[in-house]
């Protein structure tokens, strides 16, 4: 009897902990399905009353008109492009940072560690003015250089691959310098593929940032061609003098629509990787 009323209440929380669970991801997921919705109605559809959430029609003309309006085939290409450098450029400044922070002694270790540190307490925008003064000095305003070239390096990419590379072991490292391993040989044969997973969360994270960065694009872009994305679907918003809501939506679900591939794609090492950083055994 004890049992029985232990499986009853056991399966009773189960029951109670994935309704909850998919209440809550519907509440998350709404605007998504909603903008889904919005972007296949019509204009008097979406300005209908009482609303209908579910679209009547499987109507295709506001993501012609996105793609066309705001050209975000080529803006697109622009993220797609930018975003990739970026991801690369962070990686490899964070895989050599993290290493020479993590297995390496020398002096001003700490004091270049805790700078890094700190770095990660200024916000974008600070920094926004002397990037920009900088870029502009470079004469690499409204380039694709002056885009990404702020972003080459990530002090959160460096410390979370130093917290990891602490947690291999040692004696890994001196079995290497034993066999006549050296540093470079030792990153890129050892700790390179023993950091899959982290590299491969990471470079998910990057990338995504990137791809959804709007302020530092506004600012030091300012040809059509040279856009991204996120600033086709700000064009959109001044492309009509009403709101064209259908339009809107078709164009952010364009753009949406990589972030969720590239997420997906790398759903489980993006998990891993989140899951090991800052652990140490």
């Amino acid at each position: 009897m004890a049992v029985n009323k232990y499986r009853f209440r056991r399966t009773a929380g189960k029951v109670l902990m994935h309704a909850l669970l998919i209440f809550l991801s519907f509440i998350v997921l709404m605007p998504l399905l909603l903008g889904i919705s919005i972007s296949f109605q019509r204009r008097s559809q979406v300005f209908s009353y009482p609303p209908s959430f579910f679209s009547t029609s499987f109507y295709l003309g506001n993501y012609v008109d996105a793609w066309r309006m705001a050209n975000l085939g080529r803006l697109l290409l622009n993220s797609l492009v930018a975003s990739v450098i970026v991801m690369l450029g962070k990686l490899v400044a964070g895989v050599t940072s993290g290493d020479a922070l993590s297995h390496f002694e020398f002096r001003g270790k700490n004091f270049f560690f805790i700078a890094v540190i700190i770095t990660l307490m200024l916000p974008m925008q600070i920094m926004v003015v002397p990037l920009f003064e900088i870029i502009s000095r470079f004469g690499w305003a409204n380039k694709l250089q002056g885009l990404v070239f702020p972003f080459l390096a990530s002090a959160t990419t460096t410390f979370l691959l130093r917290q990891h590379f602490l947690t291999i072991p040692k004696e890994l490292l001196e079995s290497a310098q034993l066999d006549g391993c050296g540093p470079i040989r030792f990153l890129l044969q050892i700790l390179i593929p023993l950091s899959g997973p982290s590299l491969a969360g990471l470079a998910t994270v990057n990338f995504l940032t990137m791809w959804n960065a709007y302020l530092w694009p506004l600012i030091v872009i300012n040809s059509d061609q040279n856009k991204v994305a996120q600033q086709g679907v700000k064009m959109l918003f001044s492309s009509a003098a009403e709101r064209e809501w259908g339009l809107i939506m078709a164009g952010t679900i364009i753009v949406v629509l990589p972030t969720l591939v590239v997420f997906f794609l790398a759903q489980s090492f993006f998990i891993r990787g989140i899951a090991t950083q800052g652990l140490k055994e």
